[in-house]
């Protein structure tokens, strides 16, 4: 793609992380970027044009699209990536936790996805690219209500894409693995700590430090992006990263048996 495609893109969370990666990549591709935050961004990505627009908040949504519309008469692309992790044992959360969880990671996405489909499918065209993860694919322990939301992403997004593309616009999942971000140290604390879970909390934290040093860079993820943002014939799916490849290829073929030992040895639990 050329430096002046004349494509409009929305990235949400591209403060930080892939979604910063995945902004500035978008514009080095020739895209209009608009990236959103929460709040007000005052070192944007290059390259980027930050608004603020809170994902939970309906007339922030569709202030956001009514803005960018208003600037460039068109939304070619929407990058759904802004989201929190919470990590902890499943009865640590209570159910007003995890419908938080949800209203940003999930209803954050259909919000904004609502917003942006009446312009696509007046001009007929479009892509929307969820970010999702390999633990939509696959649950970890002490993920289980991020496994829940991500799994319901894919859900989502599939049936989405059923549903128009006879208006020429397709959706995609990119699923990475582990990410270097900030991502795990912002992520939300269960709320009802219980200690019986204690070691085995403590026993993630290890693993995650271990990670994340040498996980994959936003960049690799933002290379993926831009793929999925570009293809001819995008895929419904891409993986992201050396690792995920590897876990998405162990649970389709590797015996489930198999597959449960050497994912709970990599969590640190008993086998």
């Amino acid at each position: 793609m050329n430096a002046n495609s004349g494509k409009t893109a929305i990235v949400t969370g591209a403060s930080s992380g892939i979604g910063r990666a995945s902004a500035e990549a978008l514009a080095r591709a020739g895209f209009t970027v608009f990236g959103t935050s929460r709040r007000e961004a005052g070192n944007g990505p290059d390259g980027v044009t930050m608004l603020a627009c809170d994902v939970t908040d309906d007339v922030a949504v569709n202030t956001l699209v009514s803005t960018v519309l208003s600037r460039t008469g068109r939304i070619d692309l929407l990058v759904n990536n802004a989201g929190v992790g919470l990590l902890g044992g499943a009865e640590e959360s209570s159910v007003a936790q995890v419908q938080a969880l949800f209203d940003v990671n999930l209803f954050g996405v259909m919000r904004m996805t609502n917003a942006v489909l009446p312009s696509m499918r007046r001009r007929g065209q479009g892509r929307i690219i969820n970010i999702g993860s390999i633990l939509g694919l696959v649950p970890a322990p002490y993920s289980a209500h991020y496994s829940a939301v991500k799994h319901a992403l894919e859900g989502y997004s599939e049936s989405l894409d059923h549903e128009v593309r006879a208006f020429n616009i397709r959706v995609s999942v990119i699923e990475p693995a582990f990410v270097r971000t900030v991502f795990d140290q912002n992520g939300i604390e269960p709320d009802s700590l219980l200690k019986e879970y204690d070691n085995a909390r403590a026993g993630v934290a290890a693993l995650l430090r271990d990670v994340m040093p040498i996980a994959d860079r936003p960049e690799v993820v933002a290379e993926v992006v831009v793929r999925a943002a570009t293809d001819a014939r995008p895929r419904r799916r891409y993986t992201a990263g050396k690792a995920a490849r590897q876990v998405s290829m162990l649970r389709r073929f590797a015996p489930a048996g198999i597959f449960d030992k050497s994912l709970r040895k990599q969590f640190r639990l008993p086998v």
